[in-house]
């Protein structure tokens, strides 16, 4: 009764930080895994350990990341922004390397998935990646799973 009376004023959202490099490249590992609308402990896993990696973090601070890429994710442009953030300040055998860890991320499941497929085609063009290295990051992809 009291809470129709007197509702509680939800507080507004925290803003949303600028895209960095840091938080394009997770937000894309997210979009990737969320893709096939199912979201699985293996793909958070998968991103944690990426995260971790690459930037030199222990598991604590990658999940952190992980969960501010994922609300950057939902609230964020679209993928070619992201791409674009990472085209011009990641070099090409990095933005390759990316387009194996999105891979690794899109197979941790077990499954290959067609929205998956498609969405990563869409961020490694939108990388800038030659045809040949895309495939070659599906084909080495899928031998591992």
């Amino acid at each position: 009764m009291f809470e129709r009376l007197f509702p509680r004023r939800k507080p507004d959202p925290k803003p949303l930080p600028q895209p960095t490099p840091q938080l394009a490249l997770g937000a894309l590992l997210v979009r990737v895994a969320f893709a096939d609308q199912n979201y699985e402990l293996a793909e958070v896993s998968q991103i944690d350990r990426i995260l971790a990696r690459t930037f030199n973090l222990k598991p604590l601070e990658a999940a952190k990341l992980r969960a501010t890429c994922e609300a950057l994710e939902r609230h964020a442009p679209g993928t070619p922004e992201f791409a674009s953030i990472l085209r011009e300040e990641i070099p090409y055998a990095d933005r390759k390397a990316l387009g194996d860890a999105m891979w690794s991320v899109a197979l941790a499941d077990g499954g290959r998935d067609e929205n998956e497929e498609i969405q990563l085609l869409a961020i490694e063009t939108a990388l800038g990646l030659t045809d040949e290295d895309m495939a070659a990051a599906r084909e080495t992809a899928l031998k591992a799973l």
